[in-house]
């Protein structure tokens, strides 16, 4: 039984999920399996995590036949996690390579059920190789303590950062809603009292651009958000 899942959900991402495969398999921290759940791809996506799959007996395609949203294709990937720590990455996000590693020391260290890291921001279009990145100045910094009272006023944690304690609160699923599942999960876990810790250290590269994303209309942000 690996120490980590690291779960991926995978839709229409041929441009970004070899870097993002990748990332995973240049951690310094081996002991994981990744779990990549294809929503109904409709281009390469299904082949290239097929052909890692078979590369890395680590990995593990599940494919969805309908596409199902992003919280259906983590939850798969939840349900079958047999390990200790549950950690998401998108398939268009990418780890440095010391990120489970160190999120691992600092969980043991703070005793935190959930743990979250500072995150990079690069362009959506940029070719980019965890292993070799140099640094940024676009770097969102992880808050050192965020409690519940605190996710209501904004979500702090990034997706791609988070991980948690599945001996602590299970193998906890994302609420189906159609945006913002992380940010209920995260409500969820802290709701009855725990606290996150942020490691301000920028150990994800987050994509900016090409994502389905709500920015851009702030009125219908708000409202999934409240939701």
């Amino acid at each position: 039984m690996s120490s980590v899942t690291v779960v991926m959900p995978v839709h229409e991402a041929e441009s970004t999920l070899d870097a993002s495969i990748a990332s995973v398999r240049g951690q310094t921290h081996e002991d994981w399996r990744l779990v990549l759940v294809d929503d109904a791809s409709t281009d390469g996506s299904r082949e290239i995590a097929a052909r890692a799959a078979a590369d890395d007996e680590r990995i593990e395609l599940v494919p969805l036949d309908t596409q199902s949203g992003a919280a259906v294709a983590r939850n798969t990937a939840i349900a079958l996690a047999r390990s200790r720590y549950i950690a998401f990455c998108d398939a268009d996000d990418l780890w440095l390579p010391t990120k489970l590693e160190r999120q691992l020391a600092f969980a043991t260290a703070t005793g935190s059920p959930l743990t979250f890291t500072s995150y990079a921001k690069i362009h959506g279009s940029d070719a980019v190789d965890a292993a070799r990145w140099t640094g940024s100045d676009r770097v969102v910094r992880a808050r050192d303590r965020v409690t519940y009272r605190d996710l209501r006023h904004g979500n702090f944690i990034g997706c791609s950062t988070a991980m948690y304690d599945a001996e602590v609160f299970g193998n906890r699923p994302m609420p189906l809603i159609d945006r913002r599942q992380d940010y209920a999960l995260w409500l969820d876990l802290l709701r009855d009292g725990a606290v996150a810790r942020g490691l301000d250290e920028p150990l994800v590269l987050y994509r900016e651009g090409g994502r389905s994303s709500l920015s851009s209309n702030k009125l219908k942000a708000a409202g999934y958000n409240w939701r």
